[in-house]
């Protein structure tokens, strides 16, 4: 039994049991790959895939059973790399970090470059995509730190913490009528809206808002990032509703930004990691950097 023929059964079944991919991702060739799955199972004395001719259709009961064994031999094989790395290279390393587009350009930048003042010598990978992205490259190792508002604590894998709380504002055009008068839920359904996609930076919290109130909202335009709905703002097609953190009142000097925690609620953004990783200990600096509440105690009894 070798690691490489756990990473196999491993990568098999994350590129959906396709074998050309599986020997991409390894750096192999097909046979290779199928020659290793074989060998294992020989080995076990038991099929860990159902087959269908040459190809892979599914797992056995078996190889259900042993997978979770098999990843844990995997991580706890890199947390052996990254632990001995703590001592051998105390300050060099990687560190990579997933994260929304919102956190990655409003939340993130202070913290990133307090760390790289610190640890000049590690190199910073970041990441961007939707909340469910983010808790996927946790899961499959490929980042150390994930920070989002939406779906983390959804997995059980993950080790989610709170970070930070933030409310939503509503930005318009200067000059526009919203600015006279209080602002409610319903004077904003009289306007064509945009906001964040589905899953994305509170958006949950919009919609309940609304349906709460018995209203439907005219949102005529969505996006990932609060970049692209000021712009179309300030092109005069709708109302926009953003991250609070997302209005730059020095450069966003044609749009005026009103406070709606009171209409939307109050958000909490979350950092996570993957239950049972070894985390170094810049990593540890780095997650202090960006929430100070949460010290390498609290991080590691959460993990506990």
């Amino acid at each position: 039994m070798n690691f490489q023929q756990l990473r196999s059964v491993r990568e098999a079944v994350r590129c959906n049991y396709n074998l050309t991919d599986v020997a991409n991702t390894l750096f192999t060739s097909q046979p290779g790959v199928s020659r290793q799955l074989k060998e294992l199972e020989e080995e076990l004395g038991i099929e860990l895939f159902r087959r269908a001719g040459k190809r892979l259709t599914g797992m056995t009961e078996p190889g259900l059973h042993v997978l979770p064994i098999i990843e844990r031999i995997l991580l706890e094989s890199e947390n052996l790399r990254r632990a001995s790395q703590d001592f051998v290279a105390r300050e060099d390393g990687f560190l990579s970090i997933a994260a929304t587009h919102t956190q990655a350009r409003y939340a993130l930048p202070v913290a990133v470059q307090e760390f790289r003042a610190k640890f000049s010598n590690v190199k910073l990978n970041l990441h961007q995509g939707s909340p469910s992205q983010v808790a996927e490259m946790l899961l499959r190792g490929e980042a150390d730190v994930g920070i989002a508002t939406e779906a983390l604590a959804q997995y059980e894998e993950l080790v989610t913490l709170p970070c930070y709380r933030w409310t939503h504002s509503v930005i318009v055009p200067v000059g526009h009528p919203l600015l006279e008068g209080p602002l409610t839920l319903e004077r904003l359904a009289e306007y064509p809206l945009i906001t964040y996609d589905t899953g994305y930076t509170g958006r949950s919290l919009i919609d309940n808002a609304f349906a709460q109130h018995h209203l439907a909202p005219n949102i005529v335009l969505t996006a990932m990032d609060a970049d692209v709905i000021k712009t179309y703002v300030n092109l005069g097609l709708g109302v926009g509703i953003v991250a609070s953190i997302a209005f730059e009142a020095e450069r966003d000097l044609d749009l005026r930004a009103l406070e709606a925690g009171a209409l939307f609620g109050i958000n909490l953004s979350r950092l996570a990691v993957r239950r049972g990783n070894y985390l170094r200990g810049y990593v540890y600096s780095f997650i202090e950097s960006f929430a100070p509440t949460l010290s390498r105690q609290a991080i590691e009894q959460a993990l506990a």
